[in-house]
């Protein structure tokens, strides 16, 4: 991509989209697809895309396999996020986190209440590290993905974006591993 003199180029990153459900298939997860269309629109590599059930071992496993890859940079999860019995996302993947990214959360539920108003609080977005790699967790609604990526991701999985992105410091962040390296 070409750029105005002093401007950063873009850099695309490769992005890994789950979706977390017991009764959607490729054909039909419109979340997932919502994902895929906007990665793919923003000029990202979308690297892989499946779907598993609700199922804490399923997901954290996936989540963690995709995260020791060298062509994954991001990892979005769509769905689990709710109070049912079923909704477990949060629960396998927030402990895999190295650290938690709380202002995810608020930003998004900010975002969200403009549009649904108090039933953001149904939610349990979140976000982190992973193996120094970003995992956000999305509800499986197309609209809560629109409002994760548009409001949020699309700005700060740009290098361009100012004053401070996550692609910028996506070298980083594994310094804390190589501390006893040194």
């Amino acid at each position: 991509m070409t750029t105005k003199a002093g401007e950063k180029p873009f850099i695309a990153l490769g992005i890994a989209v789950l979706t977390v459900s017991d009764t959607r298939t490729l054909a039909d997860d419109t979340s997932g697809a919502t994902l895929a269309e906007r990665i793919a629109k923003a000029g990202h590599h979308l690297v892989d895309r499946t779907i598993v059930p609700d199922d804490l071992d399923r997901i954290a496993n996936q989540v963690r396999s995709w995260t020791l890859s060298q062509e994954i940079d991001v990892v979005i999860t769509t769905g689990g996020t709710g109070f049912t019995g079923r909704d477990v996302t949060p629960e396998a993947i927030e402990p895999l986190f190295e650290k938690r990214m709380d202002g995810f959360s608020a930003v998004f539920h900010r975002l969200s209440y403009d549009k649904i108003g108090t039933s953001t609080i149904q939610s349990r977005a979140t976000a982190g590290l992973v193996n120094s790699t970003f995992v956000f967790v999305l509800p499986g609604s197309p609209g809560a993905c629109k409002d994760a990526w548009d409001g949020i991701l699309l700005q700060q999985l740009d290098y361009r974006h100012r004053p401070c992105n996550f692609v910028e410091i996506m070298p980083r962040l594994d310094e804390h591993l190589q501390r006893g390296k040194a």
